[in-house]
């Protein structure tokens, strides 16, 4: 039994008892003073009728008149004349009911009515005694009386002082609550902080708990900074800050890989001429200052969009990936105009060239990055702060219109031409945690189902994402009720921007209650960054129903999210390109097995996508990871499953 329920109780039985106490003592009290009242009235009425009935001079007739007239005008229940032997000379008796007073209450609360006796004379001469007793029922009536208007005044008071012992058990369980809150809240990896309430115990307590959240707070906060640092150190170029080669490398594969990723994206190499000869004319400061306003010109473009990624492949060369096709010469040509104005007032002989290709899923990265150097290679002999187009000898996929790409997309969703691919997410005792299930459509009746990559920007321009999200939740929630696998489905960081969104979905998974504790959905990193509360928002909407909320394609900025702790995560997918060629790199792993720690400390999973083989996988395992997706975990599980 809990706490409140037995101060309670205890409060209503303490109130009981003091009203039944109270109601037996004033009754017993009242009863007291009406035997008192009677037994004085018996004996002054005695009293004053022996008096009145000693000046008859013992006349008989005129005695029992007398008696006869007390008797009816007082409300007796007897009166008997005695004479000296003890005989009767003359009675009147009369026996009479309570008319209000139950039989229950006269029996349980008799009235005894002592008779009053007094003595008859003439003078000196003893004429006899007078007795007589006044009638009870009337005094039960009034005993009756009064116990009901003490009981209604008495249970007046109690339904007062329950209502007052029930507001102050409310007062004291607000804070108790609070505090429960907030304990699954730590459980649950937010750290929230609560007013401190008036009752001195219960803010002693609450304080106590603030300061341990608080606490929390900065420990999480230095481990956060913790593994930024680790993190700058793993993937980030010293000097520069951007990406190093390796790192900007696995970026680049998992943005062509990925189902959600770019099937069309923009590639530009930007160098540095001469840049053995600068360091030695110049000096290092002034290398420096010419490497650092290169990487400050492609990091503009990072800050305009975080899709765009960027990167330091050697001492002299320089990488921009942009997520859309199309731009990249232009970007190229606008990259070496901005340093043009840049560096000659560094140093005259100081110039860059840039080469750029137009990149396509269908193609392998090293050609793209052949044609990329070739394009470099051209530039370069043309002279300072040229630009080149790399030879693309493959030709594009066919590009419709955009009118056409977003009927396309219209109709297949009218049509239900959609399909729910499942990839496997295996824990480290190869379970299955979840099947992941990104969404394909058929743009094209007679076509292949496409991944994300070809439609999804077409989708965000029209505004779709939250309805093909919502499709795809409705159809991982068959699939479950079909087969009770548990699945996962990626939500898109736009649908966020619709604020019905949550809740339209939450409606649709209170349709499917026990499917729905099998589901999990996850959003991408960026998410986390630029619709915060809104993510909020959606965690708070679906744990309830026992959903898990989750974050992919994460690592690269986890830590700068100012309140990661808020969000009760229940658990974060690694992107590849974090986790590549981990058993190679120790200053990878430091950095993984730093972020891993964290994330527990928020009570999240780890999990890590793109594992490639069995020695990667338990690299990964040795790290803290609790479970991991990619070709290791399909060639574990089986064949791809389709839904």
């Amino acid at each position: 039994m809990s706490l409140i329920r037995q101060l309670l109780l205890l409060l209503l039985g303490s109130l009981l008892l003091a009203f039944v106490g109270s109601v037996t003592v004033h009754v017993g009290a009242t009863r007291d003073v009406l035997q008192t009242q009677l037994n004085l009235k018996n004996s002054d009425n005695a009293a004053s009728l022996a008096m009145v009935l000693s000046q008859q001079k013992g006349d008989a007739e005129l005695m029992g008149l007398l008696v006869s007239a007390q008797f009816d005008t007082g409300f007796y229940q007897a009166i008997r004349l005695q004479g000296v032997d003890g005989t009767t000379l003359f009675e009147r008796v009369a026996e009479q009911r309570p008319r209000h007073a139950p039989a229950w209450f006269v029996s349980m609360l008799p009235i005894a009515s002592a008779p009053g006796v007094a003595q008859v004379s003439d003078g000196w001469r003893a004429i006899g005694s007078v007795r007589l007793s006044s009638q009870t029922a009337y005094a039960h009536d009034e005993l009756w009386r009064a116990s009901l208007w003490s009981a209604a005044a008495l249970a007046s008071v109690g339904l007062v002082s329950a209502l007052l012992a029930g507001a102050l058990v409310q007062r004291i369980r607000r804070p108790l609550d609070q505090t429960v809150l907030q304990a699954h809240a730590l459980v649950q990896g937010e750290f929230v902080t609560v007013t401190e309430p008036r009752v001195p115990e219960m803010q002693r307590l609450t304080r106590a708990m603030n300061s341990m959240v608080s606490r929390l707070k900065l420990v999480f906060e230095a481990q956060a900074k913790q593994v930024q640092s680790l993190r700058h150190q793993a993937h980030c170029d010293g000097l520069t800050g951007l990406s190093n080669r390796k790192h900007f490398m696995a970026q680049l594969r998992g943005l062509l890989e990925r189902e959600d990723g770019s099937s069309n994206a923009g590639l530009v190499l930007l160098r540095v001429l001469n840049l053995a000869e600068l360091n030695r004319l110049h000096g290092h400061e002034t290398t420096d200052r010419v490497l650092l306003a290169v990487a400050q010109a492609l990091a503009s473009y990072q800050d305009r969009s975080s899709s765009c990624q960027t990167g330091r492949l050697n001492g002299s060369d320089f990488a921009l990936c942009l997520p859309v096709a199309g731009l990249a010469q232009e970007t190229a040509q606008a990259l070496v105009d901005a340093l043009r104005a840049v560096l000659p007032s560094l140093g005259a002989d100081i110039a860059v060239v840039a080469g750029a290709v137009e990149m396509h899923s269908e193609r392998p990265l090293p050609q793209h990055m052949s044609a990329a150097d070739a394009a470099l290679a051209l530039a370069e002999s043309q002279g300072g702060f040229s630009v080149a187009l790399g030879d693309d000898t493959v030709n594009a996929p066919a590009m419709l219109g955009e009118v056409a790409w977003r009927q396309a997309i219209h109709s297949a969703l009218a049509q239900d031409r959609l399909q729910l691919v499942a990839f496997p997410v295996l824990d480290s005792t190869h379970q299955l945690a979840h099947l992941e299930c990104p969404l394909r459509l058929q743009l094209d009746p007679s076509g292949p189902f496409v991944s994300a990559a070809r439609w999804l920007p077409l989708a965000l321009r029209a505004r779709l994402t939250a309805h093909i999200d919502e499709r795809a939740a409705a159809m991982a929630l068959q699939a479950i009720t079909a087969d009770g696998l548990p699945r996962c489905v990626n939500l898109s960081a736009a649908s966020l921007a619709e604020s019905a969104f949550p809740i339209r979905l939450r409606t649709l998974l209170q349709a499917a209650p026990g499917a729905a504790t099998q589901l999990s959905v996850e959003l991408p990193e960026l998410a986390a960054l630029e619709h915060f509360d809104a993510l909020q928002e959606l965690g708070r909407q679906l744990r309830p129903l026992g959903v898990r909320l989750g974050l992919e394609h994460a690592g690269e900025r986890l830590e700068r999210v100012p309140r990661l702790f808020e969000l009760g995560l229940s658990y974060v997918k690694l992107d590849a390109a974090v986790v590549a060629d981990i058993e190679e790199d120790s200053q990878r792993s430091l950095f993984v097995r730093g972020l891993a720690t964290m994330l527990h400390g928020l009570g999240a999973q780890v999990m890590a996508e793109g594992v490639v083989h069995d020695s990667h996988a338990q690299a990964l395992w040795a790290l803290g990871v609790d479970a991991m997706t990619g070709p290791w975990a399909s060639a574990k599980r089986g064949d791809l499953l389709r839904v």
